[in-house]
Formats: C-alpha cells, sequence, structure tokens
C-alpha cells in the first residue's frame, strides 16, 4: 500500500485542508476552528464540566482543560466550580458569546463552500462515511 492509499495519510491531508478553510474564515475573530468548535459545544452543554465536555468532544479532559484555559485568557469562558469543587464547570462569557454571533454566518459560508465544491450528494455521502468511522 502506497502513501497515496493510505485512510488515514489523506483523511489527516483532507483534515488540515478543510481546517484551513475554516481557520481562514475565523481569523478576524482571533479563533480557529477548534476554539470555535469547543465554544459550540460548551454554549450547547452549559455550565459544563471539563469531564463531559472531554467526553462530548472525544478528546483527553486535560487536552480540553489546557485548550478552556486558553479561552479563559481570551476572556471567552468562564472556569467556575460545580458542587464538587474540585471539578472545574466552563460557561461562555459574553465576549464569547460575540464570538459565536459573529463567527455563525462565516462557519456556515465555508459550509456552504464545501457543500457546493463536493455538490451536495457527495457532501452527503461524505458525512455519512465519516460517521461510520
Amino acid at each position: 500500500m502506497t502513501s497515496d492509499t493510505c485512510h488515514c495519510i489523506l483523511l489527516r491531508k483532507a483534515t488540515r485542508k478543510v481546517s484551513s478553510y475554516y481557520d481562514e474564515a475565523l481569523a478576524p475573530l482571533g479563533v480557529n476552528i477548534g476554539q470555535f468548535s469547543l465554544l459550540r459545544n460548551i454554549r450547547k452543554l452549559e455550565p459544563v464540566s471539563l469531564t463531559d465536555l472531554a467526553h462530548k468532544v472525544e478528546l483527553d479532559r486535560s487536552t480540553v482543560g489546557r485548550n478552556a484555559k486558553v479561552l479563559e485568557r481570551l476572556e471567552l469562558v468562564a472556569i467556575g466550580h460545580g458542587e464538587d469543587q474540585r471539578e472545574a464547570m466552563l460557561t461562555i462569557a459574553p465576549k464569547g458569546r460575540e464570538i459565536l454571533d459573529k463567527g455563525a454566518p462565516l462557519w456556515d459560508s465555508v459550509q456552504d463552500e464545501i457543500d457546493a465544491r463536493l455538490g451536495r450528494e457527495k457532501a452527503e455521502q461524505l458525512q455519512e462515511l465519516l460517521a461510520a468511522l
């Protein structure tokens, strides 16, 4: 099997390329697609513990914790404590809500661009194939 047919390498290349589209669109807001996606998930679940958020986004808790600290430094999230003082709880800060509101049409435009590039049917097939993994 050559590197051109390796599923992992092809997916990694595609991921980098697609991420760059989103990063470019979101750059004026000072966030990247990973940060924007994490903000969206926090908003959906807030208040949410680091543990629950990590489970939802399928990342290691320590990785989510480091990323949450960056969002806190950017004043996009607030990190507090739940009933168990050992567990960090995340909520979206006002500046984070503003970023989400301004970023939504930028994110939508990238989605539309990818759909147009692939065609609706192939875009749906891609989503189904990726979900099957």
